[in-house]
């Protein structure tokens, strides 16, 4: 059980803010999984809440990351930031996929380098 969290590393944001948009993505799809799944989440949860923090290049690859999870019916979050502080409102900053099995996440985030 892990959930990924992807940041986009086009987007100018200090490392206080980057830190932010991860934990965003990371609750927002923690509680989609929840809601959904509370079986899922609380095994994860109790398993220690494995987590993998990654990156992309653009908006484009996180939206097909994004498609990806979607086509394989994995709860995910996409971050669009409020805009108070360093960002311009609605930019889109992180995607939190999962919680879910290991190999169902590796499918989407095989190729992707660590943040």
């Amino acid at each position: 059980m892990k959930q990924a969290i992807i940041i986009r590393k086009d987007v100018k944001m200090d490392k206080g803010k980057l830190c932010v948009q991860v934990a965003h993505a990371s609750v927002s799809a923690a509680l989609k999984v929840k809601e959904s799944d509370p079986e899922l989440f609380d095994r994860w949860f109790r398993l220690g809440q494995k987590k993998v923090v990654l990156k992309v290049d653009s908006v484009k690859q996180l939206i097909e990351l994004k498609n990806k999870a979607v086509a394989m019916r994995i709860k995910n979050e996409l971050i669009k930031d409020a805009g108070l502080t360093q960002l311009v409102p609605g930019t889109i900053t992180a995607l939190g996929i999962g919680p879910a099995e290991d190999g169902e996440i590796d499918k989407i985030i095989s190729e992707l380098k660590l943040l």
